[in-house]
């Protein structure tokens, strides 16, 4: 494995959310891998990973790329075809919207790991734009685009060998817009970093730890708070932080970005996570739990393969403010034991990602590899 050398390519890199975290564990198991990405704001990602940077698009030098990339998706197809892979045993696409369409070298398999569909193509179009002024005209030119953009996207599929879903929410997916299957690799959790301190008593507060997106519905949870007069933590940054601030009321406070130590040390305190949006897996939920807290989330979407409703946590359906509510009464009813809730957290450990992505890497025959395992195993 440590001899593979490994195209990664990834759709962009602005920022350490879950798919750059999936991408940094990828860079540690192959150790000679490349990265290729269709934007780079450095600084903004792992150290490890910004190492790795070999090529970027023609999109890094458009015109406010760095912040404003979203306004470029229409050229999104463009930009990946634009990668040029050197010498590679592997491409491996991590991919939540064009990665997966990138063009490996002849001969040269192609596993994508699928984050997501592309999300503002198929049924979550009002969210993509649902910031800042304009909203209606970013809408519109979306609904232009969309009918390129979906064949693009359609088109990708036949040219990978191997696709992994990061959830079963995710194959489910995947099996109806590509009609193929995928394996199921859920994304690593840093279950060491991410555990219980016996020492830190629970406080009286709820916790939000998310990109403040429109997605992400971080507004249902201040809403429901806002009823509950419950004090309630908001850890992330984002498009709608000014607007969640301006309406939130006094109970809710908003730290914006912090530490990986600061939120470990908020979730050990917490009452409970409430993770109110619908996702395609989310570590955030499985991060809580490790360090041994019950979690409120939505009863759709991947969070329902991390959290056990009545074991370690609490869903809620309908996505609306009186359900969260009344999940919140739930777990409050309820007994929690930390040891529970970290022993299911360990499904999702960076060990078990590892495991399984070496062998869906040997699934797909790549003889490069066999060689190297066979290099790498003891003589006797």
């Amino acid at each position: 494995m440590n001899e593979l050398r490994v195209a990664l390519v990834h759709d962009w890199l602005t920022g350490m959310r879950g798919g750059e975290r999936v991408l940094l564990e990828l860079c540690r198991l192959f150790p000679k891998s490349q990265i290729y990405t269709l934007l780079w704001n450095r600084g903004s990602v792992h150290e490890e990973i910004e190492r790795r940077v070999v090529q970027t698009s023609f999109l890094q030098r458009m015109p406010a790329a760095a912040t404003r990339y979203r306004y470029y998706l229409p050229l999104f197809p463009a930009a990946v075809r634009s990668l040029r892979i050197r010498e590679a045993d592997l491409v491996l696409s991590s991919s939540h919207a064009v990665a997966k369409g990138v063009r490996a070298p002849r001969d040269v398999p192609h596993i994508s790991y699928i984050h997501a569909p592309m999300r503002y193509l198929w049924g979550e179009s009002q969210h993509y734009f649902s910031f800042g002024k304009g909203r209606l005209w970013k809408r519109a030119a979306l609904a232009v685009v969309s009918p390129y953009l979906r064949r693009f996207d359609l088109r990708g599929g036949p040219s990978i060998d191997r696709m992994i879903a990061n959830s079963e929410y995710t194959r489910n997916r995947v099996r109806t817009l590509y009609g193929r299957d995928a394996r199921v690799i859920y994304p690593p959790v840093d279950t060491e970093f991410f555990s219980p301190d016996p020492a830190a008593g629970v406080e009286d507060f709820y916790l939000v730890v998310s990109s403040l997106e429109p997605q992400k519905r971080v507004d249902l949870a201040i809403e429901a708070f806002r009823l509950l007069q419950r004090p309630l933590v908001v850890v992330g940054t984002g498009t709608l932080e000014t607007e969640l601030r301006a309406s939130a009321p006094g109970n809710v406070h908003f730290t914006g970005r912090v530490s990986d130590e600061s939120v470990r040390s908020w979730y050990r305190r917490c009452r409970g996570l409430v993770f109110p949006g619908i996702e395609d897996f989310g570590m955030v939920p499985v991060e809580a739990q490790a360090c041994g807290r019950p979690v409120i989330c939505c009863g759709r979407g991947g969070a329902t393969e991390s959290v056990i409703d009545g074991g370690t946590g609490v869903y809620f359906w309908p996505q609306t403010t009186p359900a969260l509510v009344a999940a919140v009464h739930r777990l409050e009813q309820g007994s929690w034991d930390p040891e529970v809730m970290r022993r299911n957290s360990l499904r999702f450990s960076t060990g078990m990602f590892r495991a399984q992505i070496r062998e869906a890497v040997l699934e797909a025959g790549i003889e490069a590899l066999a060689a190297t395992e066979r290099q790498d195993a003891p003589r006797s």
